[in-house]
Formats: C-alpha cells, structure tokens, sequence
C-alpha cells in the first residue's frame, strides 16, 4: 500500500494559486428544483469575473458535484498549496462573487491562509462551515 506524504498542487497549478471550489448541485430552500442552482450561478458569476481580468490569474474556480453543506446552500471551498481550507455557506448567488475575489487576495496574502477575523468580510465571518489544516 502506498501513501501520499505530501499534498501537491493540480497539475499546472502554481503556489500562489487560489482554488473556489463552488458546489453546484444543492437547491435554494424551497425553491424550484427546475430553476438553475444558487451555486451553479455563483460559479458561472466568478468564472466570468476572473477570465475578464487578468490580474486575477491567480484564482481557479471549479465546479464541485457536492461539499455536503446541503442545509446551507450557496457552499464554497477555498484552498491554496500549504494553506487551511475554509467551507463557507449561506452566500448569496447575486452579491457574493465580489466578496469572494477580494477574500481570495486577503487568503493568498497570508502564509498559511488564516485571515485575522476582524479583516475578514461579514459574509465570510458569519458563513463559515468548517477550517480544514492544510495537507502535508
């Protein structure tokens, strides 16, 4: 049996890469299981976003089939080579892309990916789902 000792980046990612991890599969409370999902316009939202901007090379998002925050939809991950891994909830489709870019700089700045808490924006704050140490 073999075990990996040692996390490494997806191919073609660099150390300074950010990863939005959005998942796209859990519905809005109540809402039309027709309709297209909270995280599935988030993502849609980021990725245009960042492929707009060039100053923000620095940042993938990814489309995720689950993070198992089903109760708290909109849900995002975000992680970086040696950094925590955070799991937010409860963001908002139309108004957290913004908030998540800028975050996303405040993460990266940072050595191990712990923004201090008054620095970190409310939607971020209040959102929180788990804090995931880094692999090793």
């Amino acid at each position: 049996m073999t075990f990996v000792t040692q996390a490494m980046p997806p191919a073609g990612m660099g150390a300074g890469t950010i990863r939005l991890m959005v998942c796209t599969t859990c519905r809005a409370p109540g809402g039309d299981p027709d309709a297209p999902r909270p995280g599935a316009r988030l993502h849609a939202t980021l990725e245009a976003v960042i492929a707009a901007d060039p100053a923000l090379a620095h940042i993938t998002v990814e489309p995720v089939e689950c993070l198992s925050v089903c109760k708290r939809p909109c849900t995002v991950a975000i992680a970086g080579p040696d950094r925590w891994t955070y799991v937010y909830g409860d963001l908002d489709p139309d108004t957290a892309a913004e908030t998540l870019i800028g975050f996303a700089g405040q993460y990266r700045a940072t050595g191990d990916g712990i923004v201090t808490w008054r620095e970190r924006p409310d939607i971020i704050r209040k959102g929180v789902v788990a804090r995931i140490p880094p692999l090793r």
